[in-house]
């Protein structure tokens, strides 16, 4: 992914931290609060990328125990994943499908067996997330970071309102994107070029991890605004979980994994506790009768001014279409 430059800063997570602090005392803050613990979703299909682990995995278990029949969308490999599922929420409404996030193809073969199945869904959390060192190639030529936070959810989501797959006869159907405050430090979207695979080095890999990022909550927001032109029809969110003690940095250096992971779980918060935004979004009230929400952490914020500009997000809605069209164009089962 390219991007321009001259129009944003240099894009570092140390960068976003300090916008984000500029932010929490530059704002009113508007926490929200966590949803009760008798809040249920019995009956609701949740669907979850990314659930084999961290994060995901652990949004799924609370979904699961407040009532939520799960479809977990995983990396292949992951065997026994539906059975330790159950076992940890006592639910049997469990199944997993394998996907590869990286690769269109997959994406959509997931689509059509959810299509095939005729199935429903109430709850999307769209998780998944990579941080690699250094530029990975996908099957489709496209950078993986750039697929896996937005490409494939945008395929995704397409694919859903063609199919008929959002549920609305039981309510809002809500779609909950997980991004990050690194997207307000992040360099401008380079539009022109959108999608563009372009090699890059470990220096530079948070500057492309925040233009994913930028990227997601820039399509967040548009979507909301097409979605919901009169009244609420799907409720669209996103939001930055805060640091987490997952394993995201998977692909950092071999010599920094024994640093990286203990590191992460003495200055992070563990999953478990992390979810409270997408357990928020997923479950309250307010989120199903609002759309366009954005959560840092439990903090009520908008999300930044690239990202909620209608020129932006039309212009990424046009340019993104085209790679969507391709890659159903190259779908046989589309």
């Amino acid at each position: 992914m390219l991007f321009d430059k001259k129009q944003m800063g240099d894009g570092t997570f140390a960068n976003a931290t300090i916008v984000a602090l500029k932010n929490r005392l530059a704002q009113r803050v508007d926490e929200v609060d966590p949803v009760p613990a008798d809040a249920r979703i019995d009956g609701m299909t949740c669907f979850i990328t990314g659930a084999n682990s961290g994060l995901g995995k652990a949004a799924a278990v609370e979904l699961a125990k407040r009532g939520g029949s799960l479809i977990l969308a995983c990396r292949p490999g992951h065997e026994g994943l539906q059975q330790d599922f159950q076992k940890l929420t006592g639910s049997r409404k469990i199944e997993v499908i394998d996907v590869d996030l990286a690769d269109l193809d997959s994406v959509h073969r997931l689509c059509d067996e959810l299509r095939q199945k005729q199935v429903k869904v109430d709850i999307a959390v769209f998780n998944a997330g990579l941080a690699t060192r250094s530029a990975v190639q996908t099957q489709q030529g496209y950078d993986a970071m750039f697929v896996v936070h937005f490409l494939s959810s945008r395929v995704i989501v397409d694919r859903w309102l063609h199919d008929d797959v959002l549920d609305t006869n039981k309510g809002v159907p809500r779609l909950v994107f997980v991004s990050s405050e690194a997207h307000r430090s992040s360099h401008a979207i380079d539009f022109d070029r959108l999608g563009l695979f372009v090699p890059f080095t470990m220096k530079e890999s948070l500057k492309h991890y925040g233009v994913s990022k930028l990227v997601l909550c820039t399509y967040a927001t548009e979507l909301s605004r097409r979605l919901n032109v009169d009244k609420v029809n799907v409720a669209v969110h996103s939001l930055c979980p805060g640091g987490v003690a997952t394993n995201i940095a998977r692909d950092a250096p071999r010599w920094l994994t024994p640093i990286v992971g203990p590191a992460m779980r003495m200055c992070f918060p563990a999953p478990e506790k992390a979810i409270a935004p997408i357990i928020y979004l997923s479950c309250s009230e307010e989120a199903g009768l609002l759309s366009g929400m954005y959560l840092h952490m439990m903090q009520r914020k908008p999300v930044s001014e690239f990202a909620r500009d209608e020129a932006n997000g039309k212009r990424l809605w046009d340019a993104s279409e085209k790679l969507v069209q391709r890659s159903s164009a190259n779908h046989v089962g589309a």
